[in-house]
Parts: C-alpha cells; sequence; structure tokens
C-alpha cells in the first residue's frame, strides 16, 4: 500500500471511525429512521456519517468537493427535530460543539455538482441490511476525470471478506489505481494485507453475488443467467457494496446488476460504485456495464453512460457478458 498518499490514508482513517460510529448508531437507534421519496429508509447514521465527513474533508482538502447521498431538507421539518437532535448528539460524540444548523450545513455540503476531482459517499449502503442488522457499508471514493482514483469500504458486520462470514470484527479494504487491494479487520487485531480475486473460470464453479432485496434486480432474467451458465453453488446473499469487499477477497466470484424490469430507465448512482468497483479492479477483477462498457464516472451524480453493472473476476467477464446478450 502507498503510504505516502495522504489522500488514502485521509480515507482509510475516515472510514474506519465512521464505520465503527455506525455500529454504534446501529445498536441503539435501529429502529430510528425516516422516508425518502423514493421509498428507502434513511437512518440517523445516513445523516450522521455524511455530516461527520464532509466535516473532516473540509480540514482535510477544503477545496475539494463532496457528492454525498443525504441533503438535510427532511430533517428541517418542525416533526423531525427529534431525530435531527439525535443526530446531532452523535455528530457531537465525535467532534463536540457542532449545533443542528451545522450539521444541516455539513450533511448538504454534498449537494455539490461534480466536477474535474471531487469524492463521493454513500454513509450507508445498504440501508435495508443496517436496519435489520445484516449487511451494510461505508463507502468513499475520490474521482479525478472521470475515473475513481481511490475507494475504501468499512463493512462493520464483515468478519472475514475471503468468507464472506458476518461477525463483529468487520471489514476494511482499501484500493488505489496501481496500488492494489487491501484488507484489514475493522478492530485493527491483524495487519493490513492485500487481497485477491479468484481464479474460478468456469460458470459451474461461479459463486454468484446477489442482494437479499429481490426488488433490486430482475429475478426472471437472473434465473435465466444461472441457468444458461450452469451454476451450481449457491448464491452468496447479502446487501450493499459488502458484495464488492467479498468479490475482491476471493469469496464470490460474480455480481450482476441488473435492471428491474419496472425501471428500464434506471441509472445507478455513482456513489453506489465508486469504492465497490475500485476494490474489484485492484484485486484484479474487472467492472463495466451489462455491454462491456467501462464505467464513466464524469458525467454528472448518474453513471448516464452506462446501464447496469458487471463485476467479475475478470476471469469470467467474457462468458458472462455473452450469457447477459444472449437473455435480454
Amino acid at each position: 500500500m502507498n503510504l505516502s498518499n495522504l489522500d488514502l490514508l485521509f480515507a482509510i482513517g475516515a472510514v474506519r471511525r465512521l464505520a465503527r460510529l455506525a455500529r454504534t448508531i446501529q445498536a441503539s437507534t435501529i429502529s430510528e429512521s425516516l422516508t425518502k421519496a423514493d421509498r428507502s429508509p434513511v437512518t440517523i447514521a445516513d445523516f450522521a456519517i455524511q455530516a461527520l465527513l464532509s466535516n473532516a474533508l473540509a480540514n482535510h482538502a477544503p477545496n475539494d468537493v463532496l457528492v454525498g447521498e443525504e441533503n438535510s431538507g427532511a430533517l428541517r421539518d418542525a416533526e423531525a427535530a427529534p431525530m435531527l437532535a439525535r443526530i446531532t448528539e452523535f455528530v457531537n460524540s465525535e467532534v463536540g460543539g457542532a449545533t443542528a444548523d451545522n450539521v444541516c450545513e455539513w450533511i448538504d455540503r454534498g449537494a455539490a455538482e461534480p466536477g474535474d476531482r471531487f469524492w463521493t459517499l454513500d454513509p450507508i449502503d445498504g440501508t435495508k441490511g443496517f436496519l435489520r442488522n445484516a449487511q451494510y457499508a461505508v463507502a468513499l471514493a475520490l474521482i479525478e476525470n472521470g475515473q475513481v482514483r481511490l475507494g475504501v469500504l468499512g463493512c462493520p458486520d464483515l468478519a472475514d471478506p475471503a468468507t464472506g462470514s458476518q461477525g463483529a470484527a468487520g471489514s476494511i479494504l482499501a484500493a488505489e489505481r496501481g496500488n492494489g487491494t487491501w484488507y484489514q479487520p475493522l478492530d485493527e487485531s491483524k495487519a493490513l494485507t492485500q487481497v485477491h480475486v479468484s481464479n474460478v473460470r468456469e460458470g459451474a464453479q461461479a459463486r454468484l453475488l446477489r442482494s437479499v432485496e429481490s426488488g433490486h434486480t430482475n429475478t426472471g432474467r437472473m434465473g435465466r443467467i444461472v441457468e444458461t451458465l450452469g451454476v451450481q453453488a449457491d448464491p452468496v446473499l447479502m446487501d450493499s457494496q459488502a458484495k464488492y469487499a467479498v468479490l475482491a477477497a476471493g469469496g464470490g466470484d460474480a455480481l450482476f446488476r441488473l435492471l428491474n424490469q419496472h425501471q428500464l430507465d434506471y441509472k445507478e448512482c455513482i456513489w453506489d460504485q465508486a469504492a465497490g468497483s475500485i476494490v474489484v479492479e485492484e484485486a484484479g477483477g474487472r467492472v463495466t456495464d451489462l455491454s462491456g462498457v467501462e464505467l464513466d464516472f464524469g458525467q454528472g451524480r448518474t453513471l448516464a453512460k452506462n446501464t447496469g453493472v458487471l463485476a467479475t473476476n475478470g476471469h469470467l467477464h467474457e462468458a458472462a457478458l455473452d450469457v447477459i446478450a444472449k437473455t435480454a
């Protein structure tokens, strides 16, 4: 790992700290959530983590832009005052002296538009997993000129990405373009070690990483893909970009982000893919859209020029693209 890269060290330190905080918030406030317009729950952790990362980034690189998932609009309503107070408590537990207005301002820093250089954050990727004590991730990436330069995933309940096992040790995976992907337990009980994707080359042996939430994919088409590939292994089921962590460490071999048949015009948000994509690529894998086109992170807040996502260990990629085309 390139320990001279101050941006990488900042990202690892920030994600480790915020992933630990997410676990603390999860244990004490798991039932407290709002609902966004897209009907997904937003937890206290989402808001607190985005506020804290925004504040930390302002100290680390005051001129850098943050593109985040959340905004404080719903928190400014009078009925949300108790929730905003709780968020402010957690923010103060980390930095001290913050007011509710500070918290809202820090959250809204994430509403910036992407430029040539910017950071993107998903404070709690896999909110439904968070709410049911399953897998979720804090995902942070730095993007320059449309390419992810570094990414860090903090997975508080992923004990071992090489097996996908759940547990309190947690995991952090960090990748820098050209310098590999590295893993360390979130509790720092072991040193950083480099990880690599699996060597599986036959579709029949592939372990597919699939979302717990069936609404995130086209289940009918997924079934046809499994049948055509001849997959025999049971899928690895988990929420969030924790799937990318497991793929990078060899605990799974491929994941398909298919379009839900009811949302055929959907474009992926950059924060849902940026950190995970570089973690897989720097571990030796490959990430494209469903047509084999490289992901373009220079098109604003979404992957506007891409359709869906395919991530594999690299060995299976061309076969997977072929199957995608045949099952369209």
